[in-house]
């Protein structure tokens, strides 16, 4: 999977998931707003080697609101 069209840092343990969550991920940076990239910056910036994109508040909600519309 490539990352590098999105212009943010990627963590390195995205890049050891499966292929099917690789593309899951893509989809979150897909989706993201301004904000959300400006966020999620910060967060791998500051928290580094501790940040974790799948425990992330905007990847858990936007999992959960992704689940939900599949659902309907």
């Amino acid at each position: 999977m490539n990352f590098q069209k999105y212009n943010l840092s990627i963590q390195e343990n995205i890049l050891c998931l499966d292929i099917e969550l690789q593309k899951e991920v893509a989809e979150y940076y897909d989706e993201m707003n301004n904000n959300d990239k400006i966020a999620y910056k910060i967060a791998f910036e500051h928290l580094g080697t501790s940040f974790n994109l799948l425990k992330s508040n905007g990847y858990v909600n936007w999992k959960r609101s992704r689940e939900k519309k599949i659902k309907n």
